[in-house]
């Protein structure tokens, strides 16, 4: 699918996950997670650092949330972004949209092998604030 397509079908997704989530207001892990709420997103934060973000439950892993998520927002390492992809593709999630410097061309390959709809060098911030 074309990636512009595939960004506006994710975009109208409405509950999400961000894992990587964070408290620290400096990082794209809160940026990400509080613009999505902002903009109306049903959004669960994955980090198992936290018990909170932004004043919302905290879950260890993607297995824990209550609900089975549209889509993953990645804004991890590469090393852990490969581990969430894993547990995306166990759950049966179909879309997963890595930050830039979160992936590695394999973890994209394993991702579209997958057969997960994948969304990598564009910033959710930047394609939400195409939307206003």
């Amino acid at each position: 699918m074309e990636m512009e397509k595939l960004i506006k079908d994710m975009l109208d997704k409405k509950t999400w996950a961000v894992v990587g989530a964070t408290e620290n207001p400096e990082k794209f892990g809160n940026k990400i997670y509080k613009k999505l709420k902002k903009f109306g997103y049903e959004v669960y934060a994955v980090n198992p650092m936290y018990d909170t973000v932004d004043g919302d439950v905290c879950y260890k892993d993607l297995a824990s949330i209550p609900v089975k998520v549209d889509c993953v927002d990645v804004v991890v390492a590469p090393e852990r972004a490969k581990l969430a992809l894993e547990e995306v593709i166990n759950l049966g999630i179909e879309n997963i949209w890595f930050q830039p410097g979160t992936f590695t061309p394999e973890i994209i390959d394993a991702s579209e092998v997958a057969g997960v709809n994948s969304v990598y060098y564009n910033c959710v911030l930047v394609e939400l604030d195409k939307k206003k």
